[in-house]
């Protein structure tokens, strides 16, 4: 660490003999410090695009300081392609690419991918079926070939099928008794009615017990195509290469998707919904209206929710909750951008008999963040921490770099975005954060809680 760096750490620290509370508030900053030398580099990634001989695209930071390299995709589609009565058939699907592929019963690719050394994953999301392989670069090809498999020609046998849906079903079954997961469930279809939102991603009992084998691939042959293809790839290797490889894995998909249209949805505000339980700890949720990606007003939404209560420590919300009164461990809000629709959530947990004192609380924070706007050093500090922070959340490691280079693509944001972001955020004037603030929290907010009744709450489902 330079010299400039240890006098920054030593002015930033309380003295030896403060209060847990200064060293806890100083804490990240003085972190920040340590490992930015080390972040540096990575906050300046050199992204290629690479294209095909047969027109896939990806994007590609070459990192050949280890022998690893990280491959990530999403295919456009998601969960909201479930047909209706066959929910969690996305998800049931997901969790059986690595079950058997090609020549490979379930077994026998178990093995071969432990022998490739390799580590493969798949899940289902809302708007995306997203994949993953971290493999080492000098077993690359039988690591590759394994990806290829799964992607190309998956078998849904029977066995696996019944055995991966009986672990859903598990789970399933245990939600059933879990308050937070009936309350999430009856929160989703409040705020969505019958959109796909609404709908559980892992399905129901019945749901699972309806899909069949033959349904996995007639899925799978409308959500695998070409053109909803997302590629990134970070690590031990060039772009002569990764084009090959592009073909061998991707160039045998069908050109197009073949995806039933999902529409826009605005999620219904303005009420009140308790699931009752007799807990010792009640949890709010708060759903206020978002704003989308690709909105002009995006960064000036995302730095009044990183002053209302996105940064940890220093946002109204955890001054006012936690730090001065103790009403909760934590207390936050979020920007929630999906494809077809878009939120503002503000989330807690307290003790059951201060919970409507917490809500309280919760709400006059935001009518005063309305009414007077922020400050022009909360707007400072919030452009200082969303830029500075970017490189730690977003580009750690070769799989944050991959993940973080595929929602790039889903967002249609450029391969120069990481350069162009600070001064996006830096433009914002106090005006325009005024002015978000006032269009999204000025609304009336959907409000769950899941504990004792509150006053005013109606009983949700």
């Amino acid at each position: 660490m330079t010299n400039q760096l240890r006098s920054a750490v030593a002015q930033a620290l309380p003295s030896p003999v403060a209060g847990w509370r200064a060293w806890l508030a100083v804490l990240p900053l003085a972190i920040f410090f340590l490992i930015l030398p080390a972040l540096t580099a990575r906050a300046a990634v050199n992204i290629q695009e690479v294209k095909s001989e047969k027109g896939i695209t990806a994007w590609l930071v070459e990192d050949h300081t280890l022998p690893i390299v990280t491959l990530r995709l999403v295919f456009d589609g998601g969960t909201t392609q479930d047909p209706v009565g066959k929910e969690g058939l996305a998800n049931l699907m997901t969790g059986l690419f690595d079950e058997g592929a090609g020549d490979y019963d379930s077994d026998t690719f178990q093995v071969q991918l432990d022998d490739a050394g390799a580590e493969m994953s798949f899940d289902a999301r809302r708007d995306g079926i997203y994949g993953s392989i971290r493999l080492l670069s000098e077993r690359e090809d039988a690591a590759f070939d394994l990806f290829r498999l799964a992607v190309n020609r998956p078998r849904f046998d029977q066995e696996p099928v019944d055995r991966i849906r009986d672990q859903l079903l598990s789970g399933i079954i245990t939600n059933e008794r879990e308050p937070h997961a009936i309350a999430e469930l009856a929160w989703r279809r409040r705020l969505y009615g019958t959109h796909p939102y609404s709908r559980p991603d892992e399905g129901t009992k019945q749901s699972l017990a309806r899909i069949t084998p033959a349904d996995l691939s007639a899925f799978y042959k409308s959500a695998f195509g070409r053109d909803g293809l997302h590629v990134a790839v970070v690590g031990d290797i060039d772009a002569k290469a990764l084009s090959a490889r592009l073909d061998q894995l991707f160039g045998d998909l069908p050109q197009k998707q073949a995806l039933a249209p999902v529409p826009d949805v605005t999620p219904e505000l303005g009420r009140r919904m308790l699931v009752a339980y007799d807990l010792p700890q009640t949890s709010l949720q708060l759903v206020f209206p978002g704003v989308g990606r690709s909105d002009p007003e995006f960064y000036a939404a995302q730095l009044i929710n990183d002053i209302l209560g996105g940064s940890p420590f220093t946002s109204r919300l955890f001054k006012e909750v936690r730090e001065k009164r103790g009403l909760a461990y934590g207390v936050s809000s979020s920007l929630e951008d999906y494809q077809h629709s878009n939120t503002l959530v503000v989330t807690t947990s307290t003790r059951s008999d201060r919970a409507a004192e917490t809500l309280d609380l919760i709400s006059q924070v935001i009518k005063e963040l309305v009414d007077t706007g922020p400050t022009a050093a909360e707007l400072e500090a919030s452009k200082k921490y969303l830029i500075g922070a970017y490189a730690i959340h977003n580009l750690g490691s070769s799989s944050s770099i991959s993940a973080t280079l595929v929602e790039l693509q889903l967002d249609k944001l450029g391969i120069d975005y990481i350069q162009r972001r600070p001064a996006l955020i830096e433009k914002v004037t106090l005006d325009q954060v005024r002015a978000a603030a006032k269009k999204l929290l000025s609304a009336k907010p959907a409000i769950m809680g899941v504990g004792p009744r509150l006053a005013g709450s109606d009983d949700g489902e």
